[in-house]
């Protein structure tokens, strides 16, 4: 596996203006270079009270940042947040699953999706959610998407050093 170019994100994690918003899509740019998403999201996760939040989309308009909601409890779950190890489902039928959204995940042209856990002191803190059309997710794209967690990583502290700011 060849490891990503990082300067860009770096770049964008610099700048003084747009935070976190400019690393968030600093961060799209390198997963759509490196691993390949149509659909991407950035979803805060608080284990404890069993929550998450959509902190970052790509298409808004189907996906919106919004406020929390509460888990499913599935394989999902179990996988991404219990097991703290990426979820792969590579069939719109595998994806229904697991996510209720399955009919608009569809309708976007997309048929799988990875999660990829953004882990901090032991606790899973948020995801990567990316999703491509059927089949796309193969093991050398997901063992891509693990170069990823240290810019998730970043991604998710620059979104609670600035939350409640107007730039979050």
């Amino acid at each position: 596996m060849q490891m990503p170019d990082f300067r860009t994100f770096v770049e964008a994690v610099a700048e003084a203006d747009g935070q976190p918003q400019k690393a968030f899509a600093a961060l799209e740019a390198l997963v759509r270079d490196h691993v390949g998403v149509k659909l991407f999201t950035i979803m805060t996760s608080d284990t404890v009270n069993r929550i998450s939040e959509r902190i970052y989309s790509n298409m808004p308009e189907a996906y919106p940042v919004s406020g929390t909601k509460p888990y499913n409890e599935s394989r999902w779950s179990e996988i991404t947040l219990n097991q703290k190890r990426t979820f792969v489902a590579n069939t719109i039928e595998d994806i229904a699953t697991v996510f209720d959204d399955h009919p608009l995940i569809l309708s976007l042209g997309c048929q799988s999706v990875i999660n990829v856990p953004i882990i901090a002191d032991g606790r899973v803190i948020g995801t990567l959610n990316c999703l491509h059309e059927r089949d796309f997710y193969t093991a050398d794209r997901v063992e891509a998407a693990e170069a990823l967690k240290l810019p998730g990583l970043v991604c998710m502290l620059l979104h609670d050093k600035f939350k409640g700011d107007d730039r979050a």
